[in-house]
């Protein structure tokens, strides 16, 4: 995987959500570099990490423990929004000893209804080729009923090419992995360790309904809600988000 390595100290992965890449948690992690080694990663099929034809969590969560292998990490703390949640959960139910704590950001272990249909459809019909400018393709993401939000975080993907523009992520590959990225495998495993669940008071990623799920396979868990906010926490409210899992990874 591609990846930015900043401060000193333990060690912390962040991982992004789906269509994302590294500096979606770019405000965290320099809220952290100060007494961590932080780790910002592009998830596979994002950013500039490779690209692969299958992105189920079992693999996702093997791409993070051959990363810390790699830099020389025998454990580490993950940090995960949304699709980065999950792979952060994965790795600390299939790798316990090497995940020192959790913290999971407005997502559940649970499998969701599709719910990009939309977003892939507008991405899908992106006339790269033809783009002028990327005032066009808000237009276009406009007209597909993307809010200008989410259009905003999608077209941070966007990128200049030699024939006109082009996706740093994956598209084919996301939309081929969709039913895997939305579901969640049956681990039979739990993990004991220091947990985190944040989820936004406005988003409907995190209900009541799932709190058995959450509780059987992270029964050492603590849950903290941010009011006024929606499933992009983490942007809406950044400085009470990043107090928040600074405490408890710094404390717990």
């Amino acid at each position: 995987m591609h990846y930015n390595i900043s401060g000193q100290g333990p060690a912390v992965i962040l991982i992004h959500g789906l269509f994302g890449d590294l500096d979606n948690l770019k405000a965290l992690g320099k809220e952290l570099e100060q007494n961590f080694t932080v780790v910002r990663v592009d998830v596979l099929n994002h950013g500039l990490s490779p690209k692969v034809a299958t992105m189920d969590y079992i693999s996702l969560a093997q791409s993070v423990v051959q990363l810390m292998d790699k830099l020389g990490f025998p454990d580490a703390s993950l940090i995960g929004h949304s699709m980065g949640g999950k792979i952060a959960m994965a790795t600390a139910l299939l790798y316990p000893s090497k995940v020192n704590k959790l913290v999971v950001a407005d997502i559940a272990p649970v499998t969701y209804p599709s719910r990009h249909d939309k977003v892939f459809s507008a991405l899908e019909s992106m006339p790269l080729t033809e783009l002028k400018d990327r005032r066009q393709a808000l237009t276009h993401m406009k007209a597909h009923d993307i809010d200008d939000g989410t259009a905003q975080f999608l077209l941070k993907s966007l990128t200049r090419t030699e024939h006109g523009f082009g996706w740093k992520m994956n598209l084919a590959g996301l939309k081929q992995s969709y039913p895997d990225i939305i579901a969640w495998p049956t681990f039979d495993k739990t993990y004991t360790g220091p947990c985190l669940f944040v989820r936004g008071g406005d988003s409907d990623y995190v209900v009541a309904d799932y709190r058995q799920c959450i509780v059987e396979q992270f029964p050492n868990v603590k849950a903290k809600t941010i009011e006024g906010t929606g499933h992009w926490l983490h942007a809406q409210k950044a400085s009470i988000f990043n107090r928040i899992v600074k405490d408890f990874i710094t404390t717990h």
